[in-house]
């Protein structure tokens, strides 16, 4: 796929992170020529100076010919123009453009984003995306992920398998299973290292410590789940929160309404930041001064908070806070980054979370990269592979079809289909019907061959 990618740091560079793990031509637009060798450097890319919303600039590069634009500047204006120009000259065929400012975010403007208006195919706005995610994780303690599909009613969540004292978790992946049908639930996938795992019937596979579990089953039975494994949180009560931006900000909106949470702290350096988010939150408690302060920390409770968010703009400073978070036994850290320079490391601090900018800002553009007909999509880790919810209209070539006659390939695998209100996780035989909901896994080799059996 020929895409250009508007925009070469933070949001942009983290998405053409993860493009560049498929077989795209990318074409990098920034005014910043410090910004574009920087990224030429890493990644195999073409660096252009200027500005993506310049009809000359879009010409030079050839927008006509190009599949998508991606724009992802740090102005909201110039991502719009640019999606308009590359629109209207050159019939480019996807458009997606950040969008930040709550203004332009308003329910009441949704009818401007049209051909007729703004022809934007899709908006995204990264930092909501990330409270999004990380509000998730707050509403299952111990998850690493978790993944909403089928509009809520069901969900994939994953965790690290470190539980070895659990006797549940000494028989094999066939027999839990068999155990976890009960519940309608299944373990779907695991990674182990770099490694990944897709269960299969009469499977003999143990778990091992540090497994990453995927799970699927009802949000309704998530923590029962959850407890058969060892995983068994209280719910966080007392929040700390380190970096006042956007994403603390929506983040904080979230949990004023989580009736569990006692406290929330947000520890912001800059006193015009602390104090404009104080003027918009009401429950959330502001807290000026330098975050790793000893005093700052002392006086903010960080030593008894049951979850440290760390979301400033800095990767070093994230992890800094996740180490001195790991201090705290019962403390459960979860920061930010946009570098996976730093996933090793991320690794091995206790109790962290890696939140990966690139991993969730993909994640919501994902249908619209990918040819087949996705109803929603996320990315499993960097690199890791997707997974695709796709329902099967009444023109499906596939209808009739067993999932064996499919031909997917042996590292995917159909994780479970859903029909009736009932979750189908033995799917080798079914025949597929008009409205089933598929849920499968793709692995990044395998995505140009899935996408061509779910085009049609």
């Amino acid at each position: 796929m020929k895409i250009v990618v508007g925009g070469a740091t933070g949001v942009g560079k983290s998405i053409v992170g993860y493009l560049s793990l498929g077989n795209n031509d990318i074409i990098v637009v920034d005014e910043n020529a410090d910004n574009l060798n920087e990224i030429a450097k890493e990644y195999d890319v073409q660096p252009v100076l200027g500005s993506i919303s310049h009809p000359d600039v879009q010409e030079s590069i050839g927008m006509k010919n190009m599949d998508m634009l991606i724009a992802v500047t740090d102005s909201d204006e110039i991502n719009m123009i640019a999606c308009q120009v590359a629109y209207t000259l050159f019939n480019v065929p996807k458009k997606i453009a950040r969008v930040d400012s709550e203004y332009f975010l308003n329910p009441l403007w949704n009818t401007l984003y049209n051909e007729k208006s703004l022809p934007i195919d899709l908006v995204i706005t990264p930092d909501i995306e990330i409270a999004k995610f990380i509000d998730n994780l707050l509403n299952l303690p111990g998850s690493t992920a978790v993944f909403p599909f089928l509009n809520d009613t069901v969900n994939i969540f994953a965790f690290r398998h470190t539980a070895t004292e659990i006797p549940f978790m000494k028989f094999s992946l066939n027999h839990i299973n068999s155990k976890l049908k009960e519940l309608s639930a299944r373990i779907v996938l695991i990674i182990r290292g770099s490694r990944r795992i897709v269960p299969v019937i009469d499977e003999d596979t143990h778990l091992q410590r540090n497994d990453l579990i995927y799970i699927s089953c009802f949000p309704e039975q998530n923590t029962e789940v959850m407890r058969l494994f060892g995983v068994d949180h209280n719910p966080y009560e007392k929040i700390i929160i380190f970096g006042g931006n956007t994403v603390s900000y929506y983040l904080a909106t979230q949990i004023e309404k989580n009736e569990n949470v006692s406290s929330c702290r947000i520890i912001e350096d800059d006193a015009k930041k602390a104090a404009k988010l104080a003027e918009k939150l009401n429950s959330t408690a502001i807290i000026t001064g330098e975050m790793m302060s000893d005093v700052i920390l002392r006086d903010s409770g960080f030593n008894t908070a049951d979850v440290s968010i760390a979301v400033t703009d800095k990767d070093k400073d994230n992890m800094l806070l996740a180490l001195l978070a790991s201090r705290n036994k019962d403390t459960q850290a979860l920061s930010l980054v946009n570098s996976k320079d730093y996933n090793l490391l991320a690794a091995n601090i206790r109790n962290n979370v890696i939140i990966d900018r690139s991993v969730i800002t993909i994640s919501a553009m994902l249908k619209y990269l990918r040819k087949a007909r996705i109803r929603e999509a996320y990315s499993v880790g960097r690199g890791q592979g997707e997974i695709w919810e796709i329902r099967l209209g009444a023109d499906s070539v596939n209808l009739g079809r067993t999932v064996a006659d499919l031909g997917i390939p042996e590292s995917s695998s159909v994780m479970l289909i859903a029909r009736d209100e009932e979750l189908l996780y033995d799917t080798a035989k079914i025949r597929l019907q008009a409205e089933d909901k598929i849920l499968i896994y793709v692995a990044p080799a395998n995505i140009r061959k899935i996408e061509s059996i779910f085009y049609l």
